[in-house]
């Protein structure tokens, strides 16, 4: 069973999210709190998929990525980037911090499993 790493501050968003990608039945979620927690959650644990807010405490996402990406041991990890707050050039800004795709809160869920079956597949 696929392990996702959710990288979230926000404990309503990580309720919701983590409940309903397990009631796929199909992934086991573990969460990290905060960027720096996620950077070091990610090489302890080696998900096989990282979903990364990108407005978090401590390390923003961004940065979050940037640290999993430069080191050896995790940066083949693909990470989805999450935002609520998506403006003009965020996207463009996650996938050259390194992230594999990019999505948008609130969560859209069939999209955001599309997204996360598509990355999975291509691993």
């Amino acid at each position: 069973m696929p392990r996702i790493l959710y990288v979230e501050d926000n404990e309503d968003n990580v309720y919701m999210l983590k409940m309903r990608l397990e009631l796929e039945d199909e992934f086991d979620v573990l969460v990290a709190g905060n960027g720096a927690d996620g950077v070091a959650r990610a090489g302890a644990e080696r998900p096989d998929l990282i979903l990364m807010d990108l407005n978090l405490p401590v390390i923003d996402g961004w940065e979050a990525t940037r640290r999993i990406k430069a080191d050896a041991q995790t940066r083949e990890i693909p990470i989805i980037a999450l935002t609520a707050h998506a403006m003009a050039g965020d996207r463009e800004k996650a996938l050259a911090a390194g992230c594999n795709d990019f999505d948008t809160k609130p969560i859209d869920l069939e999209r955001l499993l599309g997204k996360i079956r598509t990355v999975l597949a291509g691993r």
